[in-house]
């Protein structure tokens, strides 16, 4: 029992010491890395590289039994692939990577674009998005209307015509006019701004759909089971307008009931938009300085 405080005690003694000499640079530096940390768990969390990297964890769990164990056959197929694992991981999360440095390239990172900015802009698409629903269901014009949530949708936006355009009714209206080039195919949106025209959707292979839903209803429900996107649809035969979320669709929906519905789902929790990003914060106390 004696040895166990002494270690306790030598411990603290430790604690103790490093606090007592610590550095403003040593502070920012922890910071800095924990904000590192909090980025990669946040990235791998929000898109489809965390459901790979659970893989990733299972293959160095078999590896770390096969060690134990001295299975040979395991332990060298294992070793080859975590030889070329930096390759196939640049592969696998390329459109990921791509993103992030995409983001860093515009200074999103840096705090050059607040959250409050972009939920803005995410709330002006919203509307704007409402309002030509509202009028292609008064004249029973087809619409089917991609959101992109945390899951990256690049392939699906790889198959339509790029645009990144700002997000407006009348150019909404005007991609599903019939008879337009792009108006058979999705309209996809991210972070607020028209991303892509005319993209192509896989359709669910669900069997217990209702008859009476047609093929942008499908196209709506089997992105939802693929990805975390919220998907409007507005019936070409009946004016109905719809939105597909986790494989399930909801319909009859109205101008206000619609825009609910997306606020609900698009912006992130209030308590995070009213929060800086941490380099802006850094940025701000040295200025102050």
């Amino acid at each position: 029992m004696g040895s166990f405080f002494s270690s306790l005690a030598n411990v603290f003694e430790q604690v103790f010491f490093a606090l007592k000499n610590i550095r403003l640079f040593d502070v920012l530096d922890i910071l800095v890395v924990a904000f590192i940390i909090y980025k990669c768990v946040d990235f791998f969390k929000k898109s489809r590289a965390g459901q790979l990297m659970k893989g990733v964890f299972m293959l160095l769990l078999i590896f770390l039994v096969a060690q134990w164990l001295d299975l040979v056959s395991l332990k060298w197929l294992l070793n080859k692939l975590i030889d070329s694992a930096i390759v196939v991981a640049a592969i696998i999360f390329q459109p990921e990577l791509r993103r992030v440095l995409e983001r860093v390239g515009r200074g999103q990172l840096g705090g050059n674009r607040t959250i409050t900015d972009e939920s803005e802009v995410l709330s002006r698409a919203i509307d704007a998005v409402c309002k030509s629903c509202a009028a292609m269901q008064e004249q029973k014009i087809g619409a089917l209307i991609v959101f992109e949530r945390s899951t990256l949708l690049s392939e699906i936006a790889d198959t339509g015509t790029l645009m990144d355009a700002e997000a407006s009714t009348q150019l909404i209206s005007n991609i599903f006019f019939p008879k337009s080039p792009l108006h058979d195919g999705a309209l996809l949106l991210r972070e607020g701004r028209l991303l892509s025209a005319g993209c192509i959707l896989p359709l669910t292979s669900n069997e217990n759909i209702h008859s009476s839903l047609g093929t942008r209803h499908r196209a709506a429900i089997g992105l939802s089971e693929n990805t975390d996107a919220a998907v409007v649809v507005v019936s070409e035969e009946t004016g109905i307008i719809s939105v597909a979320v986790n494989g399930e669709i909801k319909r009859n929906f109205n101008t206000v009931t619609l825009r609910g519905e997306l606020n609900e789902l698009l912006f992130i929790d209030e308590n995070s938009t009213k929060s800086e990003d941490l380099f802006s914060k850094i940025k701000n106390i040295f200025k102050r300085k």
